[in-house]
């Protein structure tokens, strides 16, 4: 077959590339090469990955990038592959172990909920390793980012070093000088890149730094943290390009008024978006909390009218928590459903099937129901617990005995069951419990009906729940 100009025959299989057309490719495959135009690559093209030079990349070279087949790739393997550790065990159990090289991490959260304070401490303990650390701020001075480190770290190493930048052509520069093995930018939205005229925060801009930063990680095999702002409602702000170009999207939550913070993964290409990780916001910074049942449970005596607890399993570990309700009579208009921790949605659904499947009459009572410590569950196992604690609010009864309720309670008043019961109840054990009311299902598979001092009780709707309940 003859060859057009600009031209190049690329095999189907394996990606190999030929001047000529060839019956049989040297991956063994037959008949599998196609003609494809080759396209002139500018020798630094700021859009390609490997556009800045770094170990590896055919940056300045102009030169097409190799499709190799992935069975291929013998000499790439990840036998002694290994994370950085941030010396904080919440933030790498978060993290699905530590951070990745050459990952991007995006964190966000309200003002003041303490991100700055937990990237600080994360690079206080990385540089301590031994590693050098850029810690590149927008919105602080060197000075003030030096007393929250006197005020957070124990100790300051001289691998952490401080840029009080926004321009990234400049953070690109000093990265060049000192080589950091790790970079933290605080935050992306005071960015800006000399390629845009727009002002740094606007979407054009927020979008070009986080392809700069996506290519300083990958080229340099460096994980790079990345703070950005958030909404009034919440969600991250600038493009959603953003969370779909970084490899982590972390959420930092947690009232203001308490100490505690919760640290969530909404995206993670290298763990579970399941962990959680908590911690306690004291004066020297952020302390881990190892034992979340224990924070959210002020103590294991018997709980009063309208007060249930409950439990969900959080990434590796199970987590207990009080559900709190509170019905009163409605005196104008329609009743009011309040819900904190709680989807108001799920709420009506549960309220909806106390009233059809229980008897209860609810079209003229107000509802309030708030998950103690400000933890909010995206599991549906906290059905039961909710269930129950309206009903005890509502009749003005309590249960005799320290009881955790767990399940799902579904339409027609049925009691689905949940995964990693057996945990769970462990755990209810181990904080001093007497009954575990769950669904039928659960109940058979855990044998004996007893977990420790822990007795198992099976139901296999929301009548028969409320009968354990009440025994």
């Amino acid at each position: 077959m003859a060859k057009k100009a600009n031209t190049v025959f690329v095999c189907q299989e394996c990606g190999y590339e030929s001047p000529k057309w060839m019956g049989q490719c040297i991956c063994g495959a037959w008949n599998s090469f196609v003609e494809e135009k080759v396209v002139d690559l500018k020798a630094a093209d700021p859009r390609r990955r490997g556009a800045l030079g770094g170990p590896g990349s055919d940056a300045g070279s102009g030169k097409r990038s190799q499709v190799v087949k992935a069975s291929l790739l013998k000499s790439v393997g990840t036998g002694e592959y290994t994370r950085l550790s941030t010396g904080i065990g919440e933030l790498d159990r978060v993290l699905g172990g530590g951070l990745v090289r050459g990952s991007l991490v995006l964190i966000s959260g309200e003002p003041g909920i303490g991100k700055s304070t937990l990237i600080i401490q994360a690079a206080g303990n990385i540089a301590a390793a031994g590693k050098r650390v850029l810690y590149v701020t927008g919105e602080e001075s060197e000075e003030q980012v030096k007393m929250r480190a006197d005020r957070v770290l124990v100790q300051i190493s001289d691998n952490l070093f401080i840029l009080a930048e926004t321009n990234m052509e400049s953070v690109l520069a000093v990265c060049e000088t000192i080589k950091p093995e790790f970079v933290i930018v605080d935050s992306i939205q005071t960015t800006y890149t000399e390629e845009l005229d727009s002002v740094p925060g606007s979407v054009s801009q927020v979008r070009a730094c986080g392809n700069l930063l996506m290519r300083i990680g990958k080229t340099w095999n460096i994980p790079v943290f990345i703070v950005a702002h958030v909404t009034k409602s919440g969600e991250l702000a600038g493009p959603k390009i953003v969370e779909h170009l970084v490899d982590c999207v972390l959420s930092f939550t947690g009232e203001r008024d308490q100490d505690l913070r919760i640290l969530r993964a909404f995206k993670n290409r290298f763990g579970t978006t399941s962990e959680i990780g908590a911690f306690r916001m004291e004066e020297a910074g952020l302390v881990e909390i190892r034992d979340l049942s224990a924070t959210f449970l002020d103590s294991t005596d018997e709980k009063p009218e309208g007060s249930v607890v409950s439990a969900v399993y959080e990434g590796s570990r199970p987590v207990l928590m009080e559900i709190q309700a509170l019905t009163s009579p409605a005196n104008v208009g329609f009743a009011r459903r309040t819900a904190v921790g709680i989807d108001n949605q799920r709420l009506s659904m549960i309220l909806a099937v106390l009233e059809k499947k229980a008897g209860l009459t609810m079209i003229n009572q107000d509802v309030y129901v708030n998950v103690v410590g400000g933890i909010r569950p995206d599991s549906t196992s906290v059905d039961l617990a909710v269930a129950l604690a309206v009903y005890s609010s509502l009749r003005g009864i309590r249960c005799p005995r320290r009881v955790i309720a767990v399940g799902e309670v579904g339409l027609t008043g049925e009691l689905r069951s949940v995964a990693n019961l057996d945990k769970i109840a462990a755990e209810a054990a181990r904080m001093g419990y007497e009954q575990l009311i769950v669904p039928q299902k659960n109940a058979a598979a855990l044998a004996g009906g007893r977990v420790g001092n822990c007795r198992i009780s099976g139901a296999r709707n929301i009548h028969e729940a409320i009968a354990a309940f009440k025994a």
